[in-house]
């Protein structure tokens, strides 16, 4: 049962990731690209009526999370408190920005709005990119010094950084030159990704621009890919040990491969849905291949006095795990539903929503 609720969390969170991911790159494109007023509402208009239902998956993944995974839950909302602080208020600004941008038509009303919602969707774009690093990278459990544990096992804590900046450091921090570095990748493909998503969707003066920014900007995302996969050695000094065990999980890094070289041909794209379909792809593929290369840990511990935590020594007891798994698919079949029916409603292009607009 742990290993089928692991299943569940790490989809809905490659769902989050996909869904929201979107919203986060059209911030960013907003705030970088969106030089006319008919630009920006056709950017606000391709996910006006998605975004706040994108955000219910991070949610879900909560929740599934504090279920399943109760010690890993302690651990983390503990340990993480300052981000995960941080990623909320930024949550709440990119979504005043959206809904309070067109209260009072006023220039300079509007610009405080405007840079509101695109700084905080490209500071969670980096943010989420530093906490993945964090995850992959490990933290200090038990808050070991000098070889002896101060704290409970599974509790930690850290600072936003250390003075080091160093992801070997004994005493580690939020930020240091790893976790940053994935924080850029991660700020780089969810700009690809939503501007996927705004030519998908909408017939703004800008997707042609677009189609040229993300061609451009798939060159960069390659080098740091490469690089990423060069570094992950520090880290970790046998990275790809699952993939050797279980070759069946190559599977995943081919998934991502295939988005990130696909999308070198967006300009070529007759069918706009496309280039969306291939960074979804990259995004899904590379989250999966990262969980995978830690498999079975979710947090891995830093040190050898406490043991890292995996989904066996976190997850909660059998009985719950199973009775859990009947409410899981009635509420899956309700957000299926959901979802289908928002979707078809809001099918084709969403220039003329004019969402936002009072």
């Amino acid at each position: 049962m742990e290993f089928f609720w692991y299943v569940v969390l790490m989809g809905i969170l490659a769902v989050y990731i996909v869904l929201d991911g979107y919203d986060f790159g059209a911030g960013i494109i907003h705030l970088f690209f969106a030089k006319t007023e008919k630009d920006k509402k056709a950017i606000t208009s391709a996910i006006g009526p998605f975004w706040d239902a994108n955000e219910v998956w991070l949610i879900a993944a909560g929740g599934v999370l504090f279920f399943a995974f109760p010690t890993l839950y302690a651990s983390s909302f503990s340990g993480f408190y300052l981000p995960l602080m941080m990623i909320l208020w930024l949550l709440i600004f990119r979504a005043v920005g959206l809904e309070l941008r067109g209260q009072i038509h006023h220039p300079m009303w509007e610009v405080i709005w405007d840079k509101a919602f695109g700084i905080a969707s490209l500071l969670l774009a980096l943010f989420f990119g530093v906490a993945l690093g964090n995850i992959v990278r490990g933290v200090n459990l038990g808050m070991v010094e000098n070889g002896v544990s101060t704290q409970e096992a599974h509790f930690f804590f850290l600072p936003l950084w250390n003075p080091t900046f160093s992801p070997q450091a004994d005493q580690l921090g939020i930020i240091d030159w790893f976790t940053l570095f994935l924080g850029v990748v991660s700020s780089v493909t969810l700009t690809i990704h939503g501007a996927n998503w705004i030519i998908y969707k909408t017939n703004s003066s800008l997707n042609a621009k677009l189609k040229e920014v993300v061609f451009k900007l798939n060159f960069v995302l390659l080098g740091l890919v490469i690089i990423s996969l060069l570094i992950w050695h520090k880290i970790e000094p046998k990275p790809f040990h699952n993939f050797v065990e279980n070759p069946v999980l190559w599977i995943f890094p081919l998934i991502a491969f295939i988005g990130i070289f696909g999308l070198f041909k967006v300009k070529k794209f007759k069918k706009d849905g496309l280039g969306f379909l291939f960074s979804s792809m990259f995004l899904v593929g590379g989250f999966a291949a990262t969980t995978a290369s830690i498999f079975p840990n979710v947090l891995p511990s830093t040190n050898t006095v406490n043991p890292s935590l995996t989904i066996y020594n976190t997850a909660a007891g059998e009985y719950g795990l199973s009775v859990g798994v009947y409410w899981f698919v009635i509420a899956l079949a309700l957000v299926i539903a959901y979802f289908i029916i928002q979707y078809k409603v809001f099918s084709g292009k969403m220039d003329d929503i004019g969402y936002g607009e009072h």
